[in-house]
């Protein structure tokens, strides 16, 4: 849907929607599907195998759970979530999962298109979010079925094929596929604007004075457009009175490539941009080296092009999650040369592949099988040491660390290098200190340093959100301002019940940013915002009309 019409509004008459998603990947496709007026109801003809909870069901089952006290039904329930509200929807959608059985959604979903709350979803590209971006051979860690949204089988959508359980996990393609069609079979396309890009949000006050959140970006000598949105619930500023407003600025990059601004006002933002925008770096000397990498869709682009190949020098991949398993597997049934670094030790009992079971992930236990077998040990034994060149930073730091690095004569190759495995070899407990110019690697271990010429390195210890256009970065939204906003280490500080921050009215946020990182979980924030708008509307005195385009 077009953002941008040919008349736009004058700049005394902003326009105005009552709620802006800020992404459109599941988070977002899942929220706009509850706020266009789908109410989850307890299905009569089933029975949720927790019976507190499905007591609890049973108290008020003439309401939709939207309506109900998300906090009284969340209380008690344990799963693999911080919140609450997403173990409660989780188990509402797959009950007793966690235990291995696939048991049908306890919810009825019908449709009350006067409980529609007009809203915009922003994406930087079709409905589906970085699943778009994802190499489209792996496999999902989750389940298929787990990576549904609510009200469209996932497997309905796959040929219904009921594979054996190793092959129940889907495809990139498969998924951002079904999050397109889902968009589309429930009517939602209206709602999304493709091809846009936020650059700022900026808070106004009750006068609609700006209080100047935005990083960088002011409205002032700002050429952007204002367009009418009446179709899509807009409305004038002037009609909106009381409650605080938010500003969101971007632009929307058009058919002919250029980029056409956009300005609108809302009640509510919801922040539902995943967490894939920014990769973590290491902070090391050469980082930006052009053979450096940080995304597992260099070395396929490599592969396919044909750079790399099993006569090339071996590749550096840094990571012990799945992403650098998923370049191990890559590399190898590529036939290109491994050289596999992470800080961790191979028995450490937080490596993600003790966690997962072997009948449903065989191919990240032959990863971390042969991080096992083929692993490079430090022996401190007399012998020629492979110093780094004089004259670097890391030199420098190194010669204090480690004043005589040595490696043993068992691991030494008649040339005086380090001998490595044929195809693999796995530096457990290693960092990367510095990638040099002339296309070498230098690794620090235990009292030993090692360097290495290598084709390419691709550096894969995770990814951070970018909320660039807050600011400070949202970093001030965190559970610890003093720190970077991350999705695992400090998501963003909301309310348990209704996804609002705790240093922002009328700021929520979902998904991966407030901890969420798998669909199974990221649906419940959209349950908890839902029920808290709701819930103020009818608090206001507000109906919404059966079309969306007012409040009356």
């Amino acid at each position: 849907m077009p953002l941008l019409e040919e008349s736009t509004l004058s700049q005394d008459q902003p326009p105005t929607i009552p709620v802006v998603i800020i992404g459109n990947g599941p988070s977002g496709i899942c929220l706009s599907y509850l706020l266009s007026g789908y109410k989850p109801y307890l299905d009569s003809a089933t029975v949720h195998p927790n019976p507190i909870l499905y007591r609890k069901l049973q108290e008020t089952k003439h309401l939709p759970i939207t309506e109900q006290d998300l906090e009284y039904l969340s209380e008690g329930l344990e799963g693999r979530s911080n919140n609450p509200v997403a173990v409660l929807f989780d188990t509402l959608l797959h009950p007793n999962a966690d235990f291995g059985y696939e048991f049908p959604p306890v919810l009825q979903w019908r449709r009350d298109q006067k409980q529609h709350i007009p809203h915009l979803v922003l994406g930087k590209a079709t409905p589906g979010g970085a699943w778009h971006a994802m190499e489209g051979s792996m496999l999902t860690i989750s389940l298929g079925i787990w990576m549904e949204l609510p009200g469209v089988n996932f497997r309905d959508l796959t040929n219904g094929k009921r594979r054996d359980v190793t092959i129940d996990r889907a495809t990139p393609e498969e998924i951002s596929s079904y999050y397109c069609n889902y968009v589309k079979l429930k009517g939602l396309q209206k709602n999304f604007v493709d091809n846009t890009y936020v650059t700022s949000i900026q808070k106004l006050g009750r006068g609609h004075e700006k209080e100047s959140l935005e990083n960088g970006h002011t409205a002032e000598g700002d050429d952007g457009g204002n367009e009418g949105f009446e179709k899509n619930g807009g409305s004038s500023l002037k009609n909106v009175g009381g409650p605080s407003l938010w500003e969101v600025r971007g632009y929307q990059q058009v058919q002919n490539g250029t980029h056409a601004p956009f300005s609108l006002f809302t009640e509510n933002v919801v922040l539902a941009t995943g967490a894939s925008d920014s990769p973590v770096r290491l902070g090391v000397e050469g980082e930006d080296l052009p053979f450096v990498f940080h995304s597992i869709s260099n070395l396929g682009l490599a592969v396919s092009q044909g750079k790399l190949d099993n006569n090339s020098d071996p590749i550096l991949i840094v990571g012990a999650g799945l992403s650098a398993a998923d370049a191990v597997l890559c590399a190898c049934n590529s036939n290109i040369r491994v050289l596999h670094v992470f800080r961790k030790t191979v028995d450490d009992p937080d490596l993600i592949f003790k966690q997962l079971p072997k009948t449903l992930y065989p191919e990240y236990h032959k990863v971390y099988n042969i991080m096992s077998s083929h692993s490079f040990t430090d022996v401190d034994n007399s012998s020629t040491a492979v110093r780094p060149q004089a004259g670097s930073i890391a030199s420098t730091v190194c010669a204090k660390m480690c004043p005589k690095p040595q490696l043993g004569s068992s691991n030494m190759a008649a040339d005086g290098s380090v001998a490595l495995f044929p195809d693999y070899t796995s530096f457990p407990d290693h960092c990367v200190l510095s990638f040099q110019s002339d296309m070498k690697c230098l690794l620090q271990g235990n009292n030993s340093l090692k360097a290495f010429k290598i084709s390419m390195a691709l550096v894969l210890i995770g990814t951070n959100p970018n909320l660039f256009f807050l600011k400070g970065q949202g970093q001030y939204l965190g559970q610890d301002p003093t720190k970077p906003i991350s999705c695992k280490q400090n998501p963003i500080d909301i309310d348990p019940y209704t996804f609002e921050c705790a240093k922002e009215p009328g700021l929520f946020a979902m998904g991966p940013l407030v901890g969420d990182n798998f669909v199974r979980f990221l649906k419940g924030g959209a349950l908890g915002i839902t029920s808290c708008l709701l819930k103020r509307l009818k608090n206001k005195g507000k109906i919404i009309s059966n079309r969306g385009s007012s409040f009356i």
